[in-house]
Formats: C-alpha cells, structure tokens, sequence
C-alpha cells in the first residue's frame, strides 16, 4: 500500500517504522525543518513507563495499553539499527514525612484500581523499609516513606526518536505542512496528495479537525556525576508530583509541570524553584549537579483527556494521548494496524 502519515512525532516514526518494515510505501510529512527538530511533544518527555502509577489519572484503556507497550518495547527496540537506553527495573513511589495522608490517598487509589481492573497480578504498590530503599537506590536520602512499583520502567526519548527516524525505507517530507486529513487524501499547504490510507497523528496541529488542545509541561536536565539512581521516582507532594528519571552515564532528568496553557516560551521561574527543590529534598547530592538543558513543550489533549483512535476505510485518526505518550503509543499502533488489518 501507498501510505501518508501526517505528523513525524512519536506516534509518527512508530507507524512509519512498523509500515515500512512490513513492506508499504511510507510518506511522512511534517512542518518541522528536519528530523532532529523537537517541536514534537516527545522529544520532551522524559520516558517514564508507568502503567500503574498513571493509574492516578488514567483508565483501564490506558492502564491496559500500557501494560502491552511494556511488552512491545523490548520487541520494538530490538528491530532498531541504533541503540536505545532503556530499563524495566520498576519505579519508586516517595514521600516526606508530613505528608503521609496525601501519599497514602494515592496509593489506596492505585491499589483499589489495580485490583478492581487486574487482581491476579502483583502490580499494586509494594511498601518499602528504610533499609531496602537505602539497598536499591542508595542516593536517595530525603523521604521517609517508599513504595516499589515493580513492573515499570524508563526509555531514553531523545535516542528512540533519533533511531526511529533512521529507519531505512522511509520517505520524510520535511516542511510539509498538512492542513487537512481525509480518506485516501492529504491536504497540504502547496496542493493535495492521494493515498491507498492516511494516518493523521498531528498532535494540535489536527485542529480544527479535532478538539485538541495543548497542555504545557517542563523539564530539565541535570548532570550529576555524583548520584546514584537506576530507575524513575515519583515524590508525592499535596500540591504536585514531581519525577526523576535517570538517563546514562550521569544525567537526571526531572519534571511534572502540568500547565492548562498553550504557551511556548522558556521554563518559568516557579517551576525552576518548586522542581527543583523537591528534586534535591530527594536527592541532597543533587545540589552540586548542573543545569545543562530545559525545555518546555505542548502535550495533545482531547476534553476528556483520554487517548482516541478512530479508524475508517482510508483513514485512521490516533491523537489525545496528553502525558501518557511514551506509555501508550506503541500499544496504540499495534492496535491501529490491526484494525487496518496489517
């Protein structure tokens, strides 16, 4: 089949990756530049694979697309000709003394969750003692109380979608803006292009066509050859949640702002002080690390929030997938194929 992909995000580079390797003529066209443009929401995330914890916000759907893409990353990656950092050795849940009652409602909300959707398996937070924080991640200091998420991890984004855009195969129409997807036809700024199926993945750029909208979020790398941390923690605060995850050799990455805005600009001073010093009230040896990249993006959301593909002959649409990205996205393609019956 001849088959377009309106948008180069995430979403994007996954189907083109797995279309091509199943044999389609593959066009993917996108405003940005070139490949290594990072007005995608992806190349900001920081990779977390959540499944359980998302739980807090998330549905079953989500809470089952992830648990599928944790399967389908190790597959996926594997395919790849470049390397991707990536670990499935759970995550952390933590908390200050103090605030006891806002962790423990968040962990009673997952276990009951997790229980009601997928009893049979040891998902729920485990509770952990001082001395077997201290075992697994020995820099951590600060919170007095810890629980293990088991079956989570973290992947490297800014080398996933590096590698996926090096997939050989690939026809990549850069400064290519789509302004509209219809079965078997995309609509570009410059005329319109005919095809056996069109994927439109755009993100808020499938506005007005759909009711997207952007939610700003912030992160910054800190280089901290010093610190010891091998999976992703999550403190829980009253006011936000805050996560760490560590990228090879020595940097962390943190953030969680979640911003109803559509405003672009740089980091802002509140989430430069709030992040991080709930970062270093975690990790103490963070207070010598440097900060040597922020960055703030737009993540997809529809007014529900929850994920949305809608299939037709000719045209598949996959959008809304807010903060659960890097979680959700393969599951959701190999959905997507499927109902197209690749």
């Amino acid at each position: 089949m001849r088959i377009a992909i309106a948008g180069a995000g995430l979403l994007g580079r996954l189907l083109a990756f797995r279309l091509a390797g199943a044999g389609h003529e593959v066009h993917v066209f996108d405003p940005a530049p070139h490949a290594e443009a990072r007005g995608a929401a992806g190349w900001t995330a920081a990779g977390m694979l959540s499944p359980v914890a998302e739980l807090e916000c998330a549905d079953e759907n989500v809470f089952r697309l992830g648990l599928r893409t944790m399967e389908l990353w190790p597959q996926w990656l594997g395919d790849l000709a470049v390397p991707v950092e990536c670990s499935f050795d759970g995550s952390l849940l933590l908390a200050h003394r103090g605030d006891e009652g806002a962790a423990r409602r968040v962990i009673e909300l997952l276990e009951g969750k997790v229980d009601a959707i997928d009893s049979g398996r040891a998902l729920a937070p485990q509770p952990l003692a001082a001395a077997d924080l201290r075992a697994l991640e020995p820099s951590v200091q600060g919170p007095a109380h810890a629980w293990l998420l088991p079956h989570e991890g973290r992947i490297h984004t800014v080398q996933a979608m590096q590698a996926l855009a090096a997939v050989p195969g690939v026809h990549w129409h850069w400064n290519r803006t789509v302004t509209a997807c219809e079965p078997g036809l995309l609509r570009l700024d410059d005329g319109e292009q005919r095809f056996d199926r069109v994927f439109d993945v755009r993100g808020t750029g499938a506005r007005p066509q759909l009711p997207v909208r952007g939610v700003r979020g912030e992160i910054f790398w800190l280089q901290a050859p010093g610190a010891t941390l091998r999976r992703p923690l999550r403190l829980l605060h009253p006011r936000y949640r805050v996560y760490l995850v560590p990228r090879a050799p020595d940097l962390v990455v943190v953030g969680a702002s979640e911003i109803e805005s559509e405003d672009r600009s740089p980091v802002s001073l509140r989430s430069t002080v709030e992040l991080l010093a709930a970062a270093h009230s975690v990790i103490p040896e963070l207070a010598e690390a440097r900060i040597v990249h922020s960055e703030s993006n737009l993540r997809p959301a529809l007014p529900d929030n929850l994920p949305l593909l809608a299939t037709q002959d000719g045209l598949t649409r996959i959008n809304g997938l807010f903060r659960h990205g890097w979680l959700i996205a393969p599951a959701l393609v190999e959905r997507a194929l499927t109902e197209m019956g690749t």
